[in-house]
């Protein structure tokens, strides 16, 4: 099969450009240095590829993406960077074997993992970004109460989520620097053997945290395509044009095939105009490589945000050229 044959909108990746990026992480960061978070691609079979370069932890986001790594064999050292108020599934996981750890920032969150027979944890800890997590002062006394209850705590995570896109590097450098000054003063007082942080847009900097969380690096979108990474753009949304107007084109790719909280997703040698449900309006660039595109042709759209806009799809299709390889199901979406 040709990419071009593939029933669209399709989400499409580049083998070749899939396995560079893992490669050029695996080299930055080798090993238990990073756990990678299987929320940016939701897919057993790329978690997969991601340990045979060496990471054999993983980090989650959601209950059934930790079930999932577990049934596909890969559930030796997974943590659940979020909090849960009903931890009995991760329970009969950790029943059947696997190794679950539990982040929790509150008396509430612990109680949950105890009653849900989670046996390990990590502190999670707010350095800047207003999510989860609680305040540093607060991680020691949260430990305490943590082993009085019976949970091995394993160490501290904190995100600086809100320091992924800053673009100057002096900058970023020294707010990192402060979150993480906080992360660290809370792991005093923790204790464990983790320091867990970071994703992809500080991976380079974060030197502070023992193991990295970064997910995005392996598909890149045109937001994290605004930085010096040594990553390249391995996904996009493979979308046919089905209608044309006076200076516009529309494909058919739209709301519900892009992740749109970074804002509309790219398409070189074109203007895109806006979304709809299932249309995306664009107008091609007079001199550049669409301007002669017309219905039926086929077009390659960057989303800006990759982790939500896979979780619209229900597999990726493995290319290399325009020519399909292999499909990969996106077997670890939903709750």
């Amino acid at each position: 099969m040709r990419t071009s044959e593939l029933q669209t909108p399709a989400l499409v990746i580049d083998v070749d450009a899939l396995d560079r990026n893992l490669a050029a992480m695996a080299g930055r960061l080798p090993g238990s240095r990073l756990r990678p978070h299987v929320k940016a691609h939701k897919c057993t079979s790329l978690a997969a590829r991601q340990r045979g370069v060496g990471h054999t932890g993983f980090t989650g986001a959601t209950i059934r993406e930790l079930e999932g790594m577990h049934a596909a064999g890969l559930g030796q050292d997974l943590l659940l960077a979020n909090e849960v108020l009903d931890a009995s599934r991760l329970g009969r996981l950790v029943d059947d074997g696997a190794r679950v750890t539990l982040a929790v920032d509150s008396e509430a969150t612990i109680n949950a993992a105890v009653r849900g027979g989670v046996r390990e944890v990590v502190i999670d800890v707010n350095v800047g970004l207003p999510r989860c997590g609680c305040d540093p002062a607060h991680a020691g006394p949260l430990a305490d109460r943590a082993r009085a209850s019976g949970l091995s705590v394993r160490g501290v995570m904190g995100y600086e989520g809100h320091l992924m896109m800053v673009l100057d590097q002096a900058e970023q450098l020294a707010r990192v620097e402060s979150s993480m000054a906080d992360l660290l003063r809370a792991h005093d007082r923790v204790g464990g053997e983790l320091v867990s942080a970071g994703g992809t847009g500080t991976h380079h900097l974060n030197t502070w945290a023992n193991e990295i969380q970064a997910g995005s690096y392996a598909l890149m979108d045109s937001q994290y395509n605004t930085h010096a990474f040594p990553f390249t753009q391995a996904l996009w949304v493979e979308t046919t044009i089905i209608s044309e107007g006076r200076g516009w084109l529309v494909g058919d790719c739209g709301l519900k095939a892009n992740g749109m909280d970074h804002g509309n997703p790219s398409l070189p040698g074109a203007t895109v105009w806006f979304l709809s449900d299932e249309h995306l309006t664009f107008a091609p660039d007079p001199q550049g490589p669409l301007r002669s595109a017309a219905v039926g042709d086929r077009v390659r759209v960057i989303p800006a945000h990759c982790d939500p806009t896979v979780a619209y799809h229900e597999a990726m299709w493995l290319a290399r050229g325009d020519e399909v390889i292999d499909r990969w199901a996106i077997d670890l979406r939903g709750w």
